[in-house]
């Protein structure tokens, strides 16, 4: 939840008005005071007043000011998405500025770099000061505006996610351009943008070709919106030792519906789920339950993922890693076992 409520206050309609006439007089002091009683406005609106809201909300962010509280527009704008709001109605703006602040936080730690041997610095606004501006170089504003990304970027996560985990056509349309930046600024660890970037890799309606070691069979399942790979190994028992196809003990039930249910769990649960198999990539390494389903490797235009028998016993928290987001594995075919064996060729154990 992004905000929370608070008492009723002035018509939400009107509110918004306000806002998106001071935004586009250009009217400073007027913007500031409409964009606080939108703000106020929202935390007292119920869901049936935030939906038609949110992709106004969101239209505003293009002509906010890069140097202004455009993270925080997004994040009223992602609040009406979880009230309720037409998610790919929000998702370009939102998304457009989280593709920017990444590029531009990006920017900031290239211009960094090149002014010196430090490392890279806090993501705190208090590390800005003219020195800081100075080293970064080019026009004051524009090296302002990167100083600010590379401090605030983390906010845009909270809005990305609201429209990302409510709708597979937007991750279909978006996630892939974000995806790069987000991984590049994430591996100079300054920021933690986990959630942002197993959002962004999420596989809607995937092929897997999946091979079971130790009884030689195959299967095909087409799998979607899994967050992280403790899902996809439950969901993969739930089909293959469930459904009779090979030896083991099948998931909960529980474990189960908490993967897949569309409603999601209020809070956390104490269901616990428990490893089947070993998931190994065709050259024998692992894949590790803590990562995702993009991590399986690409073999003739399928993702080939090979079980084992698990090495030790191992068991999780059955709640998913984004609880609005249902997961699906379907198990479309049977192989035969010509294709079972010309899947293992691609394989260390074609011996």
């Amino acid at each position: 939840m992004i905000f929370r409520r608070k008492q009723k206050a002035a018509d939400l309609a009107a509110v918004i008005s306000e806002l998106e006439q001071a935004v586009a007089a250009r009217d400073g002091g007027r913007t500031e005071r409409a964009f606080k009683a939108a703000m106020s406005g929202l935390q007292s609106a119920t869901g049936t007043e935030c939906a038609p809201v949110g992709p106004r909300l969101a239209a505003l962010l293009p002509a906010f000011p890069p140097t202004g509280p455009r993270p925080m527009l997004a994040m009223m704008a992602g609040f009406c998405v979880e009230r309720g709001a037409d998610p790919a109605a929000c998702a370009e703006p939102v998304l457009g500025g989280t593709h920017r602040d990444l590029l531009d936080a990006l920017e900031f730690a290239r211009r960094w770099a090149g002014g010196g041997e430090d490392e890279l610095p806090e993501a705190d606004e208090k590390i800005i000061d003219d020195a800081l501006l100075a080293r970064l170089g080019g026009e004051a504003h524009e090296a302002l505006r990167l100083a600010l990304a590379w401090c605030s970027v983390e906010e845009w996560q909270p809005p990305a996610l609201a429209v990302l985990c409510r709708s597979t056509e937007v991750r279909r349309r978006h996630a892939s351009a974000l995806l790069a930046a987000c991984r590049d600024l994430a591996a100079l660890e300054r920021h933690d943008l986990k959630c942002l970037a197993y959002a962004l890799a999420i596989l809607d309606d995937e092929p897997l070709v999946v091979l079971h070691r130790p009884t030689g069979t195959g299967f095909e399942v087409r799998i979607g919106g899994i967050g992280d790979n403790f899902q996809l190994h439950t969901l993969l028992a739930h089909l293959l030792v469930g459904g009779g196809h090979v030896p083991g003990t099948a998931p909960s039930a529980e474990s189960v519906r908490l993967a897949t249910d569309p409603e999601p769990a209020q809070g956390r649960t104490g269901a616990v789920a428990t490893g089947a198999f070993e998931l190994l990539a065709p050259d024998g390494e692992r894949i590790w339950n803590e990562g995702l389903p993009d991590d399986i490797p690409v073999v003739e235009g399928r993702r080939l993922l090979v079980l084992d028998e698990p090495m030790y016993a191992r068991s999780w928290n059955a709640d998913r890693f984004f609880p609005m987001l249902p997961g699906t594995a379907e198990l479309t075919r049977v192989l035969s076992a010509d294709e079972v064996q010309t899947w293992f060729t691609y394989t260390c154990w074609t011996s």
